[in-house]
C-alpha cells in the first residue's frame, strides 16, 4: 500500500511539471518513465554547473561558454533557462528592473543602462576569453584578451583588452590580421553573453546620435563624448559629465607590436562587430582632450580594445 500511494505521487509530480513544461497531462506511464530517466540524467548533469566569481569584475576565469536554451522572461527578469525537469538554473539573466545583467559564464553581474531604444552595459566586459591561444611576429600568450598592463586590478576597473577576433567570437586564422572575415548581416554575439551581441558601427553612431541629441545623423562633430565619459579617472581634467549612466573609463589598449600597453587614463577604444579590410575593423574612440565621440578604423585587429555588449 505504500509502494502504491508512492507511486501514485511521483506520477502526480511528473504530471505537474509536463504540464508547467507545456507537455500533455495525459501522458501515458511510459512517458513517465522517461520522463523519470531524463530527469535523473539532467540532475547529474547539472551538478557540474559552470563556476565563476558571483559578482563584479576581476581577472576572471574562463569556462566554456555551452549553447543555452532561449530566453523566458518574468516579473521583469529575462534568462536564458527553459523549463526543463532537473536542468541547471545558471543563466545569463538580464534585471530590467535594477539594471544588471549576471553572464551565466562566469558569474561576474554587470550594470546596465538603456539609451535612446538601446540597452548596453554599462561597464567593460571582462569575460576571460582564452579559448584561442595568441601568437603574432613572437608575441605570443595564452589568450586573445588582456589586462592592462597585464594586471589583474586593472581587469577589475576597466574589463578586459580583445583582439578583433575574439570580439567576434572568431579564431585568428579566420578574422584576425590579414584576414578578411566577411561575417555577412545581422547581430553578431562574439565574446558577449547569449542575448547580447556586439554593437556594429551603425549602432554606435545611433548611439552617439541618441546622446548628443542635436543631431540626426552621425558626424565626427558631435558632443557625445563628454556625456559618453565617466565623471572621475579621466587625466588632466578630461572628465566627462556622464549624462546617461554609460560610464566609459579611460581602459587603454594593447599594442600588438610586442604587446606593449598605452593611453591607459587617457584614453578608450571599443570594438564594433564591422570589418573595414583584412587588418583593420571600426572602433569608437573617446579621448580625454575632446568632448567628441568619434568612429574609425584606429587600430590593427591584432590591438587589444575594450567591449561593451548591446542587448539584442
Amino acid at each position: 500500500m505504500k509502494k502504491l500511494f508512492l507511486d501514485a505521487t511521483f506520477a502526480a509530480l511528473c504530471t505537474a511539471l509536463l504540464s508547467a513544461c507545456g507537455g500533455d497531462s495525459g501522458s501515458s506511464a511510459d512517458s513517465l518513465d522517461e520522463l523519470s530517466s531524463s530527469s535523473e540524467m539532467n540532475g547529474a548533469e547539472s551538478s557540474d554547473s559552470e563556476g565563476g566569481e558571483s559578482s563584479g569584475s576581476g581577472e576572471g576565469n574562463s569556462s566554456s561558454a555551452s549553447e543555452e536554451p532561449e530566453s523566458s522572461g518574468s516579473e521583469g527578469v529575462e534568462s536564458s533557462s527553459a523549463c526543463v525537469p532537473g536542468g541547471s538554473s545558471a543563466v545569463s539573466t538580464y534585471d530590467v528592473v535594477i539594471g544588471t545583467l549576471t553572464d551565466s559564464r562566469d558569474g561576474q553581474t554587470y550594470r546596465t543602462v538603456k539609451i535612446g531604444d538601446q540597452v548596453w552595459m554599462a561597464e567593460n566586459l571582462n569575460y576571460a576569453y582564452t579559448g584561442v591561444p595568441f601568437d603574432y611576429n613572437g608575441d605570443t600568450s595564452d589568450s586573445t584578451s588582456w589586462c592592462f598592463e597585464n594586471d589583474p586590478a586593472n581587469c577589475a576597473k576597466y574589463g578586459r583588452l580583445y583582439t578583433w577576433a575574439a570580439a567576434v567570437g572568431r579564431d585568428e586564422d579566420e578574422c584576425g590580421y590579414e584576414h578578411t572575415c566577411g561575417l555577412g548581416s545581422g547581430d553578431i554575439r562574439g565574446a558577449c553573453p547569449k542575448g547580447w551581441h556586439l554593437p556594429s558601427q551603425a549602432e554606435w553612431e545611433a548611439l552617439i546620435v541618441a546622446v548628443d541629441g542635436s543631431i540626426t545623423e552621425y558626424t565626427s562633430s558631435n558632443t557625445a563624448g563628454s556625456k559618453l565619459k565617466s565623471v572621475t579617472g579621466w587625466f588632466d581634467d578630461g572628465n566627462g559629465e556622464d549624462t546617461f549612466g554609460f560610464s566609459a573609463l579611460p581602459a587603454g589598449y594593447r599594442n600588438n607590436y610586442g604587446g606593449n600597453f598605452g593611453y591607459g587614463g587617457l584614453g578608450v577604444y571599443f570594438w564594433s562587430s564591422t570589418e573595414d579590410d583584412s587588418g583593420s575593423a571600426c572602433s569608437m574612440f573617446l579621448d580625454h582632450d575632446y568632448d567628441n565621440a568619434d568612429l574609425g578604423d584606429y587600430g590593427s585587429k591584432y590591438d587589444g580594445y575594450s567591449v561593451r555588449c548591446l542587448k539584442d
